[in-house]
């Protein structure tokens, strides 16, 4: 009853942000219609489905007291004309010159719409348009910001759509298979939004290894516009707000007064190593923290006139970000649950499994740092390191191997293995059994993720196929 109550919330929040989306194409459909533009069919597309702006217009509205007050102003110009015409027949320099000097003196015509605009500040006018455009802009500047807030409010609700897909998959499951009931609750919640926070990471890092968010410079490139928040800087952020969340929940299900247990402890050391790592992280991030940290460089040189140009010119490992605390505490955290206590050897083995990968994704994204620090990205276009494919696709796959590390599953796949040699019990054998079904447990949670790798591709790709379009772009090859 709860996963249905929770998929038709789901359906609706979806049918809304479509409903919102529909409703903003057809005032843009009405809009184009009723402008003066001209009504092709790249135009609509460009307006209407890609939600871009036409080309500024001369004849817009910011032009239309020129364009209406006709009469008042051919009046002005004749006036200026008649008062220009004896300087035209003398020598042009000199009394071009003594004409500029005495303009003030020279008859002029007020206009009562534009004359700010086409006059000096002297028009008797000029002080109401003056204010009148100050507010102007001031409005616009208003609804620009809300506009802003709105469409980034609007992406982030619409793309958490597939995280909220997924953890209906997940819920889905586990309603099917009536698994995580009773006492496997905390363990299973726990195992089942953690792994899910890694595979979503690892998908979400290989979308960036393909290209996605380059124009923010998430794409291991140059960003082609300024961008306030760098990946890393996003990153460092989900891993405090995961820590410092994670804290206060290693207790639940514990009585009030009850003991810290050693399982307990080293869960909430993970989860305060991912709160004050992630804070350091935003730290080194900042902009303003690094000017910060960069003026002890000149507290030596009692002028800044003295410093040479050349010296205070940024190098070249600031166009990247090399941020390690992400990596160091996906490494960290990989390598401390490969050491987890068990009660079986087999769920000791996949816990080393998912650890190891996990570990391999920090080192990954460190040699990532290694080569982009020798050679910085220099273009707008993804330089896509294949360390970071790699990264990806271990962080995945160690993300779903830790959804399948639940003490149910593992306990049935135990199950299932005894039960296929009932007979031979001995230690060889039942170590044979271990490897075997961690082997499976590994090759599922492999053939998943490349499934996952090849639809992120698709829908990538797909995106910049029609974004492609509309762009005529050559590209220059480097050699």
């Amino acid at each position: 009853a709860v996963h249905s109550s929770h998929g038709y919330l789901l359906i609706f929040f979806a049918i809304s942000l479509s409903a919102v989306d529909i409703f903003h194409h057809i005032v843009r459909v009405i809009k184009f219609f009723r402008g003066p533009e001209k009504r092709t069919i790249v135009r609509f597309w460009r307006y209407v489905i890609l939600k871009k702006d036409l080309e500024q217009d001369p004849t817009g509205p910011e032009y239309t007291n020129l364009v209406e007050d006709s009469e008042e102003y051919e009046e002005a110009k004749l006036g200026r004309a008649s008062t220009e015409l004896p300087h035209a027949q003398n020598d042009g320099a000199r009394d071009t010159a003594h004409w500029a000097n005495e303009v003030h003196q020279h008859r002029r015509q007020f206009s009562t719409a534009s004359d700010g605009t086409l006059f000096d500040s002297r028009s008797p006018t000029h002080s109401d348009d003056s204010l009148h455009n100050f507010k102007l802009q001031h409005s616009k500047t208003q609804v620009t910001f809300l506009k802003k807030i709105g469409n980034g409010t609007f992406a982030v609700l619409e793309r958490s759509l597939v995280l909220c897909g997924l953890g209906m998959v997940i819920t889905g499951i586990v309603t099917y298979t009536g698994g995580c009931r009773e006492n496997y609750v905390n363990g299973c919640l726990a195992h089942l939004i953690k792994g899910g926070i890694f595979w979503s990471y690892g998908l979400l890092t290989f979308a960036r290894f393909l290209g996605s968010f380059a124009e923010l410079g998430w794409a291991w490139n140059i960003a082609p516009v300024e961008s306030r928040y760098t990946a890393e800087f996003v990153e460092s952020f989900i891993i405090f707000l995961y820590g410092i969340t994670n804290t206060w929940m290693e207790r639940f299900g514990a009585k009030s007064g009850d003991p810290f247990t050693t399982k307990q402890i080293q869960h909430i050391g993970i989860a305060v190593m991912f709160w004050f790592a992630g804070l350091v992280g935003m730290g080194i991030e900042s902009k303003r923290v690094r000017k910060w940290l960069a003026s002890s460089a000149f507290s030596s040189v009692p002028r800044s006139s003295d410093i040479p140009q050349e010296a205070v010119t940024e190098p070249a490992s600031y166009r990247g970000s090399f941020n390690p605390f992400p990596a160091l505490v996906i490494g960290v955290t990989g390598a401390a649950m490969a050491a987890h206590f068990q009660t079986y050897l087999f769920q000791v083995q996949i816990h080393v499994l998912w650890g190891n990968l996990l570990l391999g994704f920090s080192l990954l994204r460190c040699l990532t740092y290694f080569f982009l620090w020798l050679g910085p990205p220099k273009s707008v276009l993804p330089s896509r390191p294949p360390t970071e494919a790699l990264g990806s696709f271990f962080l995945a796959c160690g993300g779903l191997v830790f959804m399948f590390s639940t003490e149910e599953l593992t306990i049935a796949a135990m199950r299932r293995g005894r039960d296929g040699m009932p007979r031979f019990s001995t230690l060889n054998v039942y170590l044979l059994t271990c490897i075997l079904d961690v082997m499976m447990f590994l090759n599922v949670a492999v053939a998943m993720t490349c499934f996952a790798f090849c639809w992120t591709l698709c829908v990538v790709g797909f995106k910049g196929w029609l974004k492609s379009r509309n762009q005529i772009i050559t590209f220059r090859s480097s050699a």
